[in-house]
């Protein structure tokens, strides 16, 4: 019999339990970058797979919602926007809105959701939720094509001046501090969510409510002006800054606020770390509790 000891084998990968406080654990996000690539596939693919409009839905919704702002707050209510026409000043809030509300809404229940996929096999869990902001950037991309295919036509007519110059440039930015704002509070939603499920539901109701107060539909001064105590809603929330911030890009209208692109800045990092501690907390021992 042989009794020699064991060939000591070297392994190609080893899994451990995650005992650190803080870990995003880039490297192992980086290999498996291909089922990261998957889900965002799979999420553009299924979304719309069995309607009639299909992707036309990415396209619909902005434009509907555009239309319904110009009637309701421009011709009805009486909002200026300055020299630039209502729809396009509108579409342009709209879109990077939309971009945020999708990562909120959608990664707000990432753990409930995924529930039997996490129970079966193991991958990084923040995969999931990144497939998510990725996905949402194709949809954005669509978004902004028919954003500048209009922005084409009020130039030919003559209705604008052309407004785009190396502030463009700060756009990517801005998206960038959508997707990881949006990010950082979905899992803390997602993570609150395995045991309290009512939450998915306020998360809805809330977001509409978010949208008033995040100067979407209206200049930011416009508060300050016409409800000068409720002024302090639009100074402390980081989306309006993000969302005035890219009328000025695109548009010329509304201001840059560059103090409040720096509060902007530190809140988001500070909602992502603060997210990711709780992201990483909750993946332990969610199972039990979904």
């Amino acid at each position: 019999m042989n009794t020699s000891a064991p060939i000591d084998e070297e392994w190609l990968f080893e899994i451990r339990p995650k005992n650190k406080f803080f870990s995003l654990n880039l490297k192992e996000v980086w290999r498996y970058r291909d089922l990261l690539l998957l889900f965002v596939k799979r999420d553009i693919v299924t979304v719309y797979k069995q309607t009639i409009l299909g992707p036309l839905w990415y396209l619909i919704q902005p434009l509907l919602t555009a239309i319904t702002f110009t009637i309701i707050f421009n011709n009805v209510a009486g909002i200026k926007t300055g020299e630039m026409p209502s729809f396009l000043f509108n579409l342009a809030g709209i879109i990077i809105w939309n971009y945020f509300t999708s990562c909120l809404n959608e990664t707000s229940d990432t753990f409930k959701k995924n529930a039997s996929i996490f129970g079966k096999v193991y991958f990084p869990r923040i995969i999931m939720p990144m497939s998510i902001v990725i996905t949402n950037l194709v949809k954005l991309g669509i978004q902004l094509v028919i954003f500048f295919g209009f922005y084409t036509y009020y130039l030919v007519i003559g209705r604008i001046d052309n407004t785009l110059g190396f502030t463009l440039l700060l756009f990517p930015f801005l998206v960038l501090l959508m997707g990881i704002l949006g990010l950082g509070l979905g899992m803390i939603i997602s993570s609150m969510v395995t045991k309290y499920r009512d939450l998915t539901f306020l998360v809805s109701f809330g977001v509409q409510l978010l949208m008033y107060v995040s100067a979407v539909m209206y200049p930011m001064d416009l508060i300050k002006e016409k409800l000068p105590k409720f002024g302090w809603l639009i100074n402390y929330n980081p989306l309006a800054y993000i969302v005035e911030t890219s009328r000025y890009i695109l548009l010329n209208e509304g201001q840059l606020f560059i103090n409040g692109l720096i509060y902007t800045l530190v809140f988001t990092v500070v909602v992502f770390l603060f997210g990711l501690v709780i992201f990483n907390h909750t993946e332990k021992k969610f199972i039990d509790t979904v």
